[in-house]
């Protein structure tokens, strides 16, 4: 237990260093930005008739330092109120609204999405390269492997499109897009509302899922083939095991390489979701992210990068510490 506490604190440690040196390179990026954005907001105050002192308290708070103060007193008190999650205001996105209370609206959507479409796509990724490894040979394997090619090498907002087109213009099937439909239910606990919730949820999901289809449907194949040529599914074979406890064998055995990669998409696809929210018009931290670039919203760009940034590391620290918890060989060398 000690040595796994050690092991949490330093891959905490890590990600805390790098979740602060990508603030610094947002914070940087801002000052960079043509035209001094944040200085330019004092201006624009001062012209809609605030004094000086007071244009520079309001861009204080949404920017999270004073524009015109010294760069390293602006970068100490930015990287202070990023300390005590003050994320500073939004400029015109939601003019006065705390960034954090933004980004906490969106964030369940996107979370929402990213862990649905990662699992469905996972899962019927996964099935699809243990039978086309296992029938690699015949026409049900060279058709999966086939698809999972062709699948593979189409761009995720090219799906997302074509399903648009089918199901919403053409057809008329999906009524409206965005996560809900506003002219038939309202936000709350409510039957009607969770099954609009569903209803509107399966499009983009289904892009996600047959998007991501291809890469896990490959890799869990590359998968198993390998673990097929192992010593101990040979001996399994010779002494006679049943072919359902072998499958069971080689299924948790070729999953293992698999599962990092697994946690580490899921930090992954918070940033790679932008398309898909775009597209179906979900309120996540993607299109919300696109929005701030479009308005020149930088105290919620930066957030935006932040979480993306934080949902990788914690990703790649859940995935490091999990893998050693259902592999006992990597428990015994550490």
């Amino acid at each position: 237990m000690k040595r796994f506490l050690l092991r949490l604190a330093r891959k905490l440690l890590a990600g805390i260093v790098m979740i602060w040196v990508v603030a610094t390179f947002t914070f940087f990026l801002v000052r960079l930005m043509p035209g001094d954005p944040a200085a330019a907001q004092v201006e624009s105050l001062i012209q809609q008739g605030y004094s000086e002192e007071q244009a520079k308290a309001v861009a204080g708070n949404m920017y999270g330092f004073i524009p015109t103060d010294p760069v390293p007193i602006q970068y100490k008190d930015y990287i202070s109120r990023l300390a005590h999650f003050d994320l500073g205001q939004s400029t015109f996105y939601a003019t006065g609204e705390p960034v954090s209370h933004l980004v906490m609206a969106a964030l369940p959507w996107t979370i929402f999405l990213v862990s649905m479409g990662i699992l469905v796509t996972f899962a019927i990724g996964v099935i699809g390269g243990v039978i086309a490894a296992m029938k690699r040979d015949s026409v049900i394997g060279g058709t999966i492997t086939l698809l999972g090619s062709v699948l593979h090498g189409i761009p995720q907002f090219m799906i997302a499109l074509v399903l648009v087109f089918i199901f919403y213009v053409r057809t008329h099937v999906v009524a409206t897009l965005g996560p809900y439909d506003v002219e038939q239910v309202s936000p709350g606990a409510s039957l009607g509302y969770i099954g609009n919730l569903a209803e509107h949820a399966v499009l983009p999901i289904a892009a996600l899922a047959i998007s991501g289809f291809g890469f896990w449907a490959l890799a869990m194949k590359s998968s198993v083939v390998t673990t097929l040529g192992d010593d101990f599914i040979l001996a399994s074979e010779l002494r006679g095991i049943k072919p359902s406890i072998r499958f069971r064998y080689i299924a948790r055995n070729a999953f293992l390489p698999l599962f990092t990669v697994l946690a580490i998409s899921l930090g992954f696809a918070f940033g790679g979701v932008i398309f898909i929210e775009l597209i179906f018009v979900y309120p996540g931290i993607g299109k919300m992210l696109n929005d701030s670039v479009g308005q020149h919203d930088f105290p919620l760009m930066e957030a935006c990068f932040l979480i993306i940034t934080a949902a990788v590391i914690v990703s790649n620290i859940l995935a490091d510490l999990l893998y050693a918890v259902i592999d006992p060989r990597i428990r015994t060398e550490k």
